[in-house]
């Protein structure tokens, strides 16, 4: 191909003023034009000539069913959710309540900085233990009964079924003679309840419970005895202090002016003189051991299960659920099993129960055996008037109770005379 040696000229003559254009200048004026037309087009047309349909425009329809059927399943998720949160509050309360008990018993005189031994003889060691923090939710119904009934946190209870029905009102005239207002009868059965209604006694129906109803309606003394250990639980859980009393006693003061409070249980003594009652080193002779013949014991005898104090802490709830664990799979005596673990110490293979106790005067919570043994027959003591009377010793416990109201309350001075000292 021939080389180019002069400037294109445009096809058509393209000209100005006659003269040919040259290709930078027609370059030059093509740029302009384009320049004018795109500004024109971008005044008239901001969004483009060439719209495309909104995004938002075409998905919103089926984005607000999306968010209906998620809101949906969100507001189930967090139902279901704030009942497992509401169930695991309940399960962290117990939990707590669980840990504070076990705190103040692990806390009991543990921290040795709080305690700087004082001069010779006037060093006292705790006598109290804290009580426990209640607990309404373990029987909300009874707490209720027992806001009512209750003074200071304090009252008496007592178990009774219909083979008692006539010793059960000699025991509640009394209390209300006396005018002992904080008591309560736990009914055993439809017959005491309605008959303490209907007599204006406070009582307290259990919620049916198949493994204590059994023995609770047609149980002897010593099986109703032995529920009161199981029944007494709920009453130290709420926080109350419970004077417990068999049905067999007679009040003649009010027992509450004549407590101490000072122990974890504080109970009437089976003994009858001051050495049984409060206890005494007894002599044991053996004579083949030679020199070492005599070994010294400390003895006494045993407290009555009948009628005791104890106070809502965590050593008396111990002892309950102790005594009610052995009687549920032990044919034993309440009052047997109740004394062995107050009083038998820790020893290799046996950990003893931590619980402090008192035994009452045993003249003012006096038994019958005290009474008709030794009182009666005294003219000194015969005038000393107990707070209470309990008939323990004998079995002709009703004869007993109408005879004991004669000779304190009516002052009928022969009315104890024809009984003999034991049953005979």
């Amino acid at each position: 191909m021939a080389g180019r040696h002069g400037p294109l000229m445009p096809r058509g003559g393209g000209t100005v003023g006659g003269k040919p254009l040259s290709r930078g200048s027609r370059i030059a004026i093509a740029v302009a034009i384009g320049v004018a037309l795109g500004c024109v087009c971008a005044f008239l047309y901001p969004e483009g000539l060439f719209m495309r349909p909104s995004t938002t425009a075409l998905q919103w329809p089926r984005h607000v069913g999306s968010v209906a059927c998620e809101s949906s399943d969100k507001v189930t998720s967090l139902k279901s959710h704030l009942v497992s949160l509401e169930r695991k509050n309940a399960e962290l309360k117990s939990q707590i309540n669980e840990l504070s008990m076990k705190l103040q018993l692990a806390g009991q005189g543990k921290n040795e900085s709080l305690y700087k031994a004082g001069p010779f003889g006037t060093v006292k060691a705790l006598r109290t233990n804290p009580i426990v923090i209640p607990d309404e939710s373990v029987n909300p119904r009874l707490a209720k009964i027992l806001e009512e009934v209750a003074v200071k946190k304090e009252l008496v209870v007592a178990l009774a079924n219909s083979n008692v029905r006539e010793m059960l009102e000699v025991w509640f005239t009394n209390i209300k003679r006396v005018g002992i207002p904080n008591y309560l009868v736990v009914a055993l059965d439809d017959n005491i309840e309605s008959f303490c209604k209907s007599n204006g006694v406070p009582v307290y129906r259990r919620d049916p419970d198949e493994g204590v109803d059994s023995i609770a309606k047609t149980g002897g003394n010593h099986a109703v005895s032995g529920l009161k250990f199981r029944v007494l639980r709920e009453f130290l859980q709420l926080g109350y202090s419970i004077l417990l009393s068999d049905i067999d006693i007679i009040f003649l003061r009010n027992p509450f002016d004549h407590l101490y409070r000072d122990s974890d249980v504080e109970s009437m003594s089976d003994g009858h003189t001051n050495m049984t009652a409060y206890g005494f080193n007894d002599v044991f002779d053996e004579p083949s051991m030679g020199w070492a013949r005599y070994a010294h014991t400390m003895r006494i005898w045993v407290y009555n299960s009948g009628f005791f104090y104890i106070r809502p802490t965590i050593p008396a709830i111990e002892l309950l659920d102790r005594v009610a664990g052995r009687l549920s799979r032990e044919k034993a005596w309440d009052q047997a099993v109740f004394n062995e673990e107050l009083f038998i110490p820790s020893h290799p293979g046996y950990e003893g129960l931590h619980a402090s106790r008192r035994t009452m005067d045993m003249y003012l919570f006096m038994n019958s055996k005290v009474l008709f043994k030794t009182v009666r027959k005294d003219a000194q003591l015969s005038k000393l008037k107990p707070v209470i009377v309990h008939s323990n010793y004998h079995p002709d416990k009703l004869d007993r109770m109408k005879a004991i109201i004669e000779f304190y309350v009516n002052g009928k001075q022969n009315a104890l005379q024809h009984f003999p000292d034991g049953s005979e």
